[in-house]
């Protein structure tokens, strides 16, 4: 049973994750301060597409659209930084074509090998180990890894044909490739026998060059009438262009010129998606069946109105295999004026220059949805803030100081954000508040930051007096307790004046 051809399908690629970064530290015996040594995590997985010879069909994609490469591991202690994802690699046949959903044309994947990254995958996040600095010695944090890329995208199929065959259905286009090549189509006396795209190779002389035959046309095909516009792809490549003309055909309001005068209206009308047009490729004119007597008549009086236009006419037989020698010598000589007017590919020098790494520019903006917030936008912002494990305070404080280095804040300002302004980067929105220049990092706790703490313990001087006050009152305290007060040793039972006594406060 033939495999199902395919020529369109849908996919939805998913990139690894990296991996997030390790924040530990060293510990041994004798060395009370090892310092950090989380490693970085692992970078994750591309989903890459491949041009594969034995490949001639997109049947695996429209059976199995999703796909998702590995994610990084995890860094760990010791300096350990963990492994990357596992790559995905999709072989695809030669001609693939690959768009964006909106129809953007992304890559043209021609020849064997040719390799094309469909969706990135996400960057490891550093260890503490990479992020120590003068100020933050042992930092009790790590960067989180980026998730890795998803995006969905369109394949199309288009042959690699030098030369290809459009007509009317049954007019011989498939008896044709047949009888020139080694090719094996499927023919029979009904409408649309060819459901599939056919490719032959042909051998003239010295030359060598391939055939496409695609499902007939017919009237409004440019607009998706019949089986045309799902197969005009096919020929967008093709060096030469070639009429197949049924003059045996017994079918009402047909004849030679008015088949061909459809066909390029239909050529006219179609836009490739690679770019050029149909209607101004070389055309070559194939009267066929003039096997049949009425039609090598009819093929006789109309091939002068072809000569006219320009167009060069054979009229051949696949039945009697007339005039297929002469048609095979044409079609060679046109293809290899073709090739001859392509440019010469010469092997592109590599030179390699130092280049930024990142794109260090941003812009802040007034927020439109709400008044007085600000977003913004930028290449490193965003990847800082997926980079960020809000749950560390030292990690939003490292986050705060790298903004502030990038600029962030000073244009904040200059917009006139004030304190407590909400500022969006990315998916997260928080509380601008402004930090103070020039100031050097206070040590404290791991994972902490002094500038988020709200410490609201109590202190012990603080508990003492509350005891007091519940003890003694507010007002109370025994008298010895109370400075600044006479002490009154009066009594009964002393026998001492009042003058006479001293107390040693």
């Amino acid at each position: 049973m033939a495999s199902r051809f395919v020529d369109r399908a849908v996919i939805h690629l998913t990139a690894g994750d990296g991996g997030n970064g390790c924040a530990s530290v060293h510990r041994e015996k004798f060395k009370p301060l090892g310092g950090p040594d989380g490693g970085n995590g692992g970078n994750g997985g591309d989903v890459t597409l491949v041009v594969d010879p034995n490949v001639h069909t997109l049947l695996d994609f429209h059976f199995r659209p999703h796909a998702r490469a590995g994610n990084g591991k995890m860094g760990q202690g010791s300096n350990r930084n963990g492994a990357a994802g596992d790559a995905l690699e999709m072989h695809v046949p030669a001609g693939t074509v690959v768009f964006t959903e909106d129809g953007e044309l992304v890559a043209d994947l021609v020849n064997v090998g040719t390799t094309f990254v469909a969706a990135q995958g996400g960057r490891g996040g550093l260890g503490n180990a990479s992020l120590s600095s003068k100020a933050r010695k042992a930092p009790g944090f790590a960067l989180l890894g980026e998730p890795g890329e998803s995006r969905n995208l369109v394949l199309e199929l288009r042959s690699v044909a030098d030369v290809g065959l459009l007509g009317f259905p049954s007019a011989g286009k498939s008896s044709l490739i047949s009888v020139l090549s080694a090719a094996k189509p499927k023919i029979a006396d009904y409408p649309f026998t060819t459901l599939v795209p056919n490719l032959g190779v042909i051998t003239a002389g010295s030359t060598a060059f391939t055939m496409a035959d695609v499902p007939g046309l017919i009237p409004g095909a440019s607009e998706g009438k019949g089986l045309g516009l799902d197969f005009l792809r096919h020929i967008e490549r093709c060096a030469v262009l070639v009429h197949v003309v049924d003059c045996a055909t017994l079918e009402p309001g047909r004849d030679p010129v008015s088949d061909v005068d459809a066909l390029e209206s239909e050529l006219a009308k179609y836009t490739p998606g690679l770019g050029g047009k149909l209607d101004e490729r070389p055309r070559v004119v194939v009267l066929n069946k003039i096997d049949v007597p009425e039609a090598a008549e009819l093929a006789e009086f109309v091939r002068s109105d072809f000569e006219a236009r320009g167009l060069q006419v054979f009229e051949v037989s696949t039945a009697s295999r007339k005039g297929l020698r002469e048609l095979t010598f044409a079609l060679s000589k046109v293809v290899e004026e073709y090739r001859e007017a392509q440019p010469v590919l010469e092997a592109e020098r590599i030179v390699l220059r130092p280049m930024a790494v990142d794109d260090s520019g941003f812009t802040v903006e007034a927020d439109p949805a709400e008044e007085g917030a600000f977003i913004v936008r930028g290449t490193r912002p965003e990847r800082w803030i997926r980079q960020t494990n809000f749950t560390n305070d030292e990690a939003v404080g490292y986050l705060a100081d790298r903004l502030n280095r990038l600029g962030v804040e000073d244009k904040l300002a200059k917009l006139g954000a004030r304190p407590g302004s909400p500022v969006t980067v990315g998916d997260v929105q928080f509380e601008w508040q402004p930090s103070t220049p020039d100031v050097h990092v206070h040590l404290s706790g791991r994972g902490t930051d002094v500038r988020l703490e709200r410490n609201e313990r109590i202190g012990a001087t603080d508990r003492k007096e509350a005891r007091r006050i519940r003890r003694d009152g507010p007002d109370g305290g025994s008298e010895f307790d109370a400075p600044g007060e006479d002490f009154d040793a009066s009594g009964p039972d002393t026998g001492f004046s009042e003058d006479s006594v001293e107390l040693d406060r």
